[in-house]
């Protein structure tokens, strides 16, 4: 018998197993430490922690984050890897804990380095802009947009460039720039009409609503934000804190400028109204 073909059977003989037992071990032991059997199950469940982070559950999007976190890190799937890190990050947002928001951006950015994908660093810009937005930093709020804006219009990542539109047109309402902001939300609406033709989005609506009641129009503002509310509760739309935010303080501002009857007759002669409405009387 050749000599490496004796060594290749006294050395198979010895471990017990063939190599593709070893291998079916490997991936029994991954799924083992996860509980996930699949890619297609660990994006489900991205899925699932977004929706639970919606709701306000954020004990429960994190357990599922972290869990996907590390089985794309055993089985090295960056897909995986970023998008458990964007999850984690919309949780920090919710207690506003800055910390754990960079922790979670030096892991987005050496991902995007390691990968060469510049997705993840659009990603880690679009988090930081919301979180400083939310803290009321507008000044570090407008780069990180202006930084997500530049690398998904690069990227032709549609979806990103026409949110983050919405996003920054709150920096430029709380500025004191109006006219900046009537652009940002009306190219926000062009890009969303392009993309979903015949449907309602409401999420313009909050923009447009903090944006007349910064200019003292509280009458439109109470309008647009009664039937945005009127939309999410339709469609079973949760809005994120970043999105929330500026709608409580609209509702709860115009309730404070309008007397009880004008407040309520506003709000019931919005029963009719579509965005397409609201879109043509104020932007």
């Amino acid at each position: 018998m050749n000599k490496l073909v004796l060594v290749i059977v006294i050395a198979t003989l010895l471990s017990g197993c063939n190599p593709t037992e070893k291998v079916e071990e490997s991936i029994s032991s991954i799924e083992s430490k996860s509980g996930i059997n699949t890619s297609s199950d660990a994006k489900k469940m991205l899925s699932e922690a977004y929706q639970l982070f919606k709701e306000n559950k954020d004990a429960e999007s994190i357990d599922v984050a972290n869990k996907v976190l590390e089985y794309g890190r055993e089985t090295k799937n960056d897909t995986l890897i970023g998008g458990a890190l964007s999850s984690l990050c919309r949780n920090a947002q919710r207690t506003l804990d800055t910390t754990r928001l960079a922790e979670l951006s030096d892991q987005l950015k050496q991902l995007s380095e390691t990968s060469g994908d510049q997705k993840w660093m659009m990603k880690r810009a679009h988090m930081n802009a919301e979180m400083w937005r939310l803290i009321g930093n507008m000044d570090r709020a407008e780069a990180f947009y202006n930084e997500s804006l530049s690398i998904s219009e690069a990227l032709g990542a549609k979806g990103m460039f026409m949110i983050d539109h919405f996003n920054k047109s709150f920096v430029s309402t709380e500025k004191g720039d109006f006219e900046e902001a009537n652009r940002l939300i009306s190219t926000y609406y062009k890009l969303y009409n392009e993309a979903n033709p015949g449907k309602q989005d409401a999420y313009g609506l909050i923009a447009t609503a903090f944006l007349l009641d910064k200019k003292q129009d509280y009458k439109g503002a109470h309008e647009v934000a009664t039937v945005a509310r009127r939309l999410f509760k339709e469609q079973n739309i949760f809005p994120e804190p970043p999105d929330e935010k500026p709608l409580l303080a609209v509702e709860k501002n115009v309730k404070e400028q309008l007397g009880e009857e004008e407040y309520s007759s506003i709000a019931a002669n919005s029963a009719g109204l579509t965005v397409a409405d609201l879109v043509t009387k104020y932007l």
